[in-house]
């Protein structure tokens, strides 16, 4: 990449990314309004929300831990926002750098993390139970997420960087469609949709682990997954489907692929009621830990034997 373009790529990437996260957050709403019959929101109505928000009034509780309470909103946007400006640097100037698929894994788990850490500063007595649900949360979907990703590193010969991953597909494989699939999963209850929406919960516990911050703050919160939105799906398309291209009919494929992944989100969304905690971990340590073993086993046995199919 020239300087140039280097330079207008920095200058552009985050108001991109912030852009495209609030047409993927309207989509999603628009889409969750029409399959229950409702008209839904118009196109501008995400960026309402959020302008609406940055000029209310900042509401701290009495017994909060002040600079964490303040410092987690913007640690879990700018965790998930790195992760999308190192996806996008990897797609448009194909530079990547060995061992990145773990810097992203972490980049990935910082929004959640800092949920975690801001509720808990609030000192709130109904924060606290979404705090307890959102941790038990990240604790059972983080390592089936890890396996998923351990067979798309042994499906690419053991490939640590994403750019050469990209250069694959492994959800053509047995195994790889199983860690594809539950990947999805995963991100699923990463961005808090149904049915692992545990910890907001806004009918049982009033939007839970978010119930104390207001203002500016929200809006923050509200961006972060927004942006989530564009970074976790991209991540997908990069590691299991292949990765985008940057012009013409491969570009066009991979906003397809992006589009595909949003579409899975949105149905498992609407078709799905809320779990229990308890549900949710036996789902994902008992059920998802077992396909994945077997995913495993498929992937070396396939890598092993030069079977690509499995």
């Amino acid at each position: 990449m020239s300087t140039p373009l280097n330079i207008l790529f920095w200058i552009f990437v985050i108001p991109a990314t912030v852009v495209l996260g609030l047409v993927a957050s309207w989509i999603v709403r628009k889409v969750s309004a029409l399959v229950q019959w409702r008209v839904g929101p118009p196109l501008f109505q995400p960026l309402y929300d959020i302008m609406k928000l940055m000029g209310k009034e900042i509401l701290v509780p009495q017994d909060a831990q002040l600079a964490v309470f303040l410092a987690a909103p913007l640690a879990g946007l700018a965790g998930i926002l790195l992760l999308s400006m190192m996806l996008w640097r990897i797609t448009i100037a194909q530079t990547a750098f060995l061992g990145d698929i773990i810097v992203a894994i972490y980049l990935m788990t910082l929004p959640s993390l800092a949920l975690i850490l801001g509720s808990s500063a609030s000192a709130s007595p109904h924060a606290a139970v979404g705090t307890g649900r959102e941790m038990k949360l990240v604790m059972s979907y983080e390592l089936p997420l890890i396996l998923a990703f351990i067979v798309v590193i042994i499906k690419t010969s053991g490939q640590l960087s994403l750019a050469a991953i990209a250069q694959h597909t492994p959800v053509l494989s047995i195994s790889g469609l199983l860690a594809f699939l539950v990947a999805l999963l995963c991100i699923q209850a990463k961005l808090g949709f149904a049915p692992f929406d545990i910890a907001e919960a806004e009918t049982e516990l009033g939007s839970g682990v978010l119930m104390e911050y207001s203002g500016a703050l929200l809006a923050v919160w509200k961006l972060a997954q927004a942006v989530m939105l564009v970074g976790l799906p991209l991540f997908l398309v990069m590691v299991f489907l292949g990765g985008f291209g940057t012009a013409g009919l491969s570009l066009v494929w991979g906003i397809g692929k992006y589009v595909l992944i949003l579409v899975l989100l949105i149905l498992i969304k609407n078709t799905n009621p809320r779990v229990r905690i308890d549900q949710a971990m036996r789902f994902f340590w008992f059920y998802c830990g077992i396909t994945l073993v077997i995913a495993i086993i498929l992937a070396t046995i396939g890598y092993s034997y030069d079977i690509a199919w499995l």
